[in-house]
C-alpha cells in the first residue's frame, strides 16, 4: 500500500508470546498552503503564476488522497465554496533528512479573482489527527456561515440502504484491514450506490477527503446523499456534513451533545450506532423511511 503502511517488528504478548512482522498505519504531517492568483490568471503557456503562499493548516494524516484532503478541508472549513474556486493543486518539493521528497506539503492555487471567504488565523493551525474544529468556534458561527443548509432537503433514505452502505464501506477499508488503525468515511448516493471511500488516521480527515472528492467532481452541495463515518459523531463531523449540504450523517458509534445540537439546528439527520440492523436517531429522523415522517 505504498506510503500508507509500514512493516515493523513487534512483540506479541500474552499466553503465546512471539516476535512477528505486522503492518502499521503511517502517520505523517500534511501542510496545506494557499496562494491567490492575480486577476490576469494563468499565462498562455499553461503554467500558473507562483504568487506567495500562506499556510492554512498542518494536520497529521495517513498519506494518500492528499489533494482531496486539502480541497475538502478548505471547503469544510468555509474557506472556499467549491472546487471551482481552485486553479491548481500540487505537492511542493520538500525533502526529508535523507534528501528524498516527502510529499508532505500541498499548495493550492486559487482561481483568478478568487480569495478566501474568511481570514486565516494569524498563527498556523496545528491540527492533530483527532480534532478538526479549525475555525468554527460555536454552533451560532457555523449556522450563520452555512452555504448549503440541509434543512431544505426533503430526501428520504431507506435504513436498509444505510446498513448496506456501511457493510460495503467496511469491505473497502483496505488500510484498516491491514493495520486496524484507521478510520473511514464514505458517500452514499441517493440510489444507494457507494460512490467513494476514504481512509485516514483522523476521522475528520477521512470526511475532508470525501468532501474534497465531491468538490473535484462538481458534486457540491451533496443534496440527497448520506455521509457514512466509521467512528463517533462529534462536533467537527456534524459541522463538515452540514457545510457540504449532506442531509443524512450516519456513524458507527455514538454522537456527542454538540454534534446533536448542530444537527438539530441545521436540519441534518443524525444517526449513531449504525450496526447490524439497528441505529439510533438523534435528530430529524423523518428522513429515514422506516420512521414516521411526522417525527
Amino acid at each position: 500500500m505504498g506510503r500508507m503502511t509500514q512493516r515493523l517488528r513487534v512483540e506479541r504478548l500474552g499466553e503465546r508470546p512471539a516476535r512477528r512482522i505486522e503492518s502499521v498505519a503511517v502517520e505523517e504531517p500534511l501542510e496545506i498552503r494557499v496562494a491567490a492568483l492575480p486577476d490576469r490568471g494563468v499565462p498562455a503557456g499553461g503554467n500558473p503564476l507562483r504568487p506567495e503562499s500562506t499556510t492554512v493548516t498542518t494536520t497529521m494524516r495517513l498519506p494518500g488522497d492528499d489533494f482531496d484532503l486539502a480541497l475538502g478541508h478548505l471547503v469544510a472549513e468555509g474557506l472556499i465554496a467549491d472546487g471551482d474556486a481552485v486553479a491548481t493543486m500540487m505537492h511542493c518539493t520538500d525533502t526529508g533528512p535523507d534528501g528524498s521528497p516527502t510529499f508532505n506539503v500541498v499548495e493550492v492555487t486559487l482561481a483568478a479573482g478568487v480569495s478566501l471567504r474568511r481570514p486565516i488565523t494569524e498563527r498556523t493551525e496545528i491540527a492533530t489527527s483527532a480534532c478538526g474544529v479549525c475555525g468554527s468556534t460555536s454552533v451560532d458561527d457555523l449556522l450563520a456561515a452555512l452555504p448549503h443548509s440541509p434543512s431544505t432537503d426533503e430526501t428520504r433514505v431507506e435504513l436498509d440502504a444505510i446498513h448496506a452502505g456501511m457493510d460495503a464501506m467496511r469491505t473497502r477499508q483496505k488500510v484498516f484491514e491491514a493495520t486496524g488503525g484507521v478510520h473511514a468515511a464514505a458517500l452514499l448516493a441517493p440510489d444507494g450506490e457507494l460512490l467513494v471511500v476514504r481512509e485516514d488516521i483522523g476521522r475528520h480527515n477521512a470526511v475532508d477527503k470525501v468532501i474534497g472528492w465531491a468538490a473535484r467532481e462538481g458534486g457540491l452541495p451533496l443534496r440527497g446523499h448520506t455521509l457514512l463515518v466509521s467512528s463517533r459523531a462529534g462536533f467537527e463531523i456534524a459541522q463538515k456534513a452540514a457545510v457540504a449540504g449532506v442531509p443524512v450523517l450516519a456513524c458507527v458509534s455514538a454522537a456527542t451533545t454538540l454534534a446533536i445540537e448542530v444537527a438539530e439546528r441545521s436540519g441534518l439527520t443524525l444517526l449513531g450506532f449504525v450496526r447490524g440492523d439497528r441505529a439510533t436517531a438523534y435528530a430529524h429522523a423523518r428522513r429515514i423511511s422506516q420512521i414516521d415522517p411526522g417525527l
